[in-house]
């Protein structure tokens, strides 16, 4: 029997938000055998759904993803585990523990409700530098979210990450379907993403409604998706909406550079 073919374009799940409906109830109690929904139960189905790697992001203040999900999450998946989190020392300890296939680099606000806006590359002090080449070390893949700016791509690159993840709330929040000029910008950042070596991602607020508009870009390699997906599965299940969305990717076109 042939193998099927690998999709041109992989799909992270994040499940952060599975863990906010947790904790909404249960943060206090989550070792009490009531304590749902489970992450673990979570990416086990995102994974049968079609997910190529699942997404936590390890905030500071702990709102919705614990250390000990992170450590349970690396030991019980399947595919990739992908690590989102700031530049603190604190959690680049438990990075360096855990293992993660990958992290990504997110700026973090503990006033904000989501990540807001790219890191700040250019403005960087030299700890990012020293962030990066930590986890590289350890045989971890780093990714940085950074705003569709070609000075952002550059400095990413200057300072060695193997991929960038292109921060798509502009275009997202622009138009029902994605803004023309957003995408313009996103488009480009891809290109220059691209030519300077880099594995090029992207995510925040991706839609099934915007993604077709998306995918015209050039060289993305993976979309990160968490929200809208858990917010269809509440009518459609969490699979349904998995597979919807890998169906749609699942257009995406061959490139013969990428």
């Amino acid at each position: 029997m042939s193998e099927l073919p690998k999709p041109v374009i992989q799909l992270g799940v994040n499940i952060d938000h599975v863990a906010t409906l947790r904790q909404a109830r249960y943060a206090t109690l989550l070792d009490s055998h009531n304590a749902e929904p489970s992450l673990v139960a979570a990416a086990h189905e995102a994974e049968a759904a079609g997910a190529d790697s699942i997404t936590v992001h390890l905030r500071e203040d702990r709102r919705h993803i614990q250390d000990g999900d992170v450590f349970e999450l690396r030991e019980k998946i399947h595919t990739k585990l992908n690590l989102e989190m700031g530049n603190t020392e604190g959690i680049l300890a438990i990075a360096l523990k855990v293992k993660p296939d990958f992290v990504c680099l997110v700026p973090e606000n503990r006033r904000e409700i989501t990540t807001e806006g790219g890191l700040n590359v250019l403005g960087a002090d030299d700890s990012l530098r020293r962030t990066i080449g930590s986890l590289q070390e350890a045989g971890i893949r780093v990714s940085l979210f950074v705003d569709p700016v070609i000075g952002q791509i550059e400095a990413s690159a200057r300072l060695g990450a193997d991929m960038i993840e292109l921060h798509t709330g502009a275009f997202a929040n622009a138009a029902p379907g994605g803004g023309e000029a957003e995408f313009l910008l996103l488009r480009e950042a891809a290109v220059a993403g691209h030519d300077l070596g880099l594995q090029v991602n992207a995510g925040h607020g991706i839609t099934m409604i915007n993604l077709p508009k998306l995918l015209q870009a050039p060289h993305l390699a993976e979309l990160n998706v968490g929200h809208h997906l858990v917010a269809r599965a509440i009518f459609l299940g969490l699979a349904r909406s998995i597979r919807d969305m890998r169906t749609l990717m699942n257009s995406y076109p061959m490139q013969a550079d990428t």
